[in-house]
Parts: structure tokens; C-alpha cells; sequence
């Protein structure tokens, strides 16, 4: 049995009027003891607008799951909210829920084979951490939230090689996926044979990848076999333009996640629009 621990999270910025102060609330943040993992994952959760509206008390909304949560929530809310809230008219994407999971540990939880290192390590673990995300946390939400069966993957770096890893699998329950410079280079043989096998059913979802310039003597490393992942998986497929890369030239690994999820966000929803 799942057991969670809810409590307020706010964002720490506050309106002054005179000696009135009103906090701003970003989102909650829950605590979900996961069987799977044998341990407690924090999870932080932002609402769209409407979603206490007593006039959208039936609507549902798609979910945004985001790998490295604590890094990336409060750029993804305010993305998201820019690109769908009714208070900007933007329209570019519907409301959603976003559900970020924070780290425990980033090379277990996002990768799913080892590397051989001098020192022991816990890597490897990307093949349970999804399962945790697919078969506790999400029936969670679905079961406390009003959440349809829209759901998207975000992931940055090694977050972003288990995003791949997740498109690659015929059952999983995502429809969309934002990789965000994944680091391919963790397991580029395994990789190259998931795209050999990928199943039909992976074809038909979409997928987003973009790259950052991490400098010429990184090329072999990084570009090079994003553009050659890419290629490989358009070769497989009937419908290429469920598949997109995007090169960042001017944005280098660390900086990529703010324009590449406000791009990656346009692409995925751009048949959805409202």
C-alpha cells in the first residue's frame, strides 16, 4: 500500500501591501513511500490555473512527469503556465499537471546498465525507477487528481537517456517524450539495438530530442550521436514527424533545458492545440 505524506510547498515569493503579505504558492510537495524502491521519493506538484475553478470541477488534464524535479520545477511551471494558461490567452498547449520527482540518486534511478568503474557503484537501476514511476506514482495521481491518459516525459542529461529508454519500450504508458541532450554516450551500443527493435507502437508516439553545443572536442561525443540516434529511429518509422531534433548552438549543457522544453512543449502539442 502506498502511503503519502502531503504538505503545502510555497514558492518563498511574497506580495506586500502595506503590512499585508499574501504568499504566492508555486505547488505542494508530497512524500510517496515506494514499495518498488524500498524507499520514500519527495515529489513536488504544480496545478494548472482553472484546476479549483467551481466551474471546471469535471475537467481533466493531461500529467508532465519531470526527472531531476528539484532542478527543473519551478522553470517547467512557469514554462507550462506561459504556454497554457487562459490568463495569457497563449493557447499553445493545454493546462497540465506536473508531477516532479526529486533525486535520491541519480545514476542508479536513470540508468538502466552499468559502467565499470574503479570505485563500487549503485548504477543500473533506471528499469525500476520507472516501474515505480509507472506502476505507483502515476496510479497515485490518477487516483487523487483528475488526470487523463495524456501523459509526457521530460528528462535532462542522464534523465534524458532514461526518457529514451522509456520511448523505447512498447509498454509504456507515455505518449510523449522531451530527452534534453541525453547523455547516449552512457550506453550507445544498447541503445543503437533498442532502435534496431523498436517496437511499432513506439513509432506512433511522439518524440523530442535536442542537443546542446558542448564544443567541438565534445562532437564525437555528443552531437554526433544524437544526430545518428535520430536517424536511426527515422529510418524504422512510417511517420517521421512524430520524431524531432533540434541543435541548440548557442546553448550549452547546462543552459538547454529552459528553450529546449518551451520548444519541445510546442512540438508534442502542436496537433493538440485548443
Amino acid at each position: 500500500m502506498t502511503f503519502v505524506i502531503l504538505y503545502i510547498f510555497l514558492s518563498g515569493v511574497q506580495t506586500t501591501i502595506g503590512q499585508n503579505k499574501t504568499d504566492i504558492v508555486l505547488g505542494n510537495k508530497f512524500v510517496i513511500k515506494s514499495n518498488i524502491l524500498d524507499e520514500e521519493r519527495t515529489c513536488l506538484i504544480s496545478l494548472p490555473d482553472s484546476y479549483n475553478d467551481s466551474f471546471e470541477q469535471t475537467k481533466k488534464y493531461p500529467v508532465i512527469i519531470l526527472l531531476d524535479g528539484y532542478t527543473h520545477f519551478k522553470t517547467a511551471a512557469g514554462i507550462v503556465h506561459f504556454m497554457s494558461s487562459d490568463r495569457n490567452r497563449n493557447n499553445l498547449m493545454p493546462e497540465s499537471i506536473i508531477i516532479a520527482i526529486e533525486n535520491v540518486d541519480r545514476e542508479r534511478d536513470f540508468t538502466v546498465t552499468k559502467i565499470k568503474t574503479k570505485r563500487p557503484n549503485t548504477m543500473g537501476g533506471g528499469r525500476d525507477f520507472l516501474n515505480f514511476i509507472e506502476k505507483e506514482l502515476i496510479p497515485y495521481i490518477d487516483e487523487n487528481y483528475r488526470t487523463e491518459a495524456s501523459r509526457t516525459l521530460i528528462g535532462h542529461s542522464l534523465g534524458g537517456l532514461l526518457t529514451l529508454n522509456s520511448y523505447m519500450d512498447e509498454n509504456s504508458v507515455f505518449n510523449a517524450y522531451i530527452s534534453i541532450d541525453p547523455s547516449i554516450w552512457w550506453s550507445e551500443e544498447m541503445m543503437n539495438n533498442k532502435v534496431d527493435s523498436i517496437s511499432p507502437l513506439s513509432l506512433k508516439k511522439k518524440l523530442y530530442i535536442a542537443t546542446a553545443n558542448q564544443g567541438e572536442a565534445n562532437y564525437e561525443r555528443n552531437k554526433k550521436r544524437h544526430d545518428y540516434l535520430y536517424s536511426s529511429i527515422i529510418k524504422n518509422t512510417e511517420e517521421p514527424l512524430n520524431v524531432e531534433i533540434k541543435y541548440f548552438e548557442k546553448e550549452n549543457h547546462r543552459s538547454v533545458p529552459l528553450k529546449a522544453m518551451y520548444d519541445g512543449l510546442r512540438y508534442i502539442n502542436n496537433s493538440q492545440q485548443r
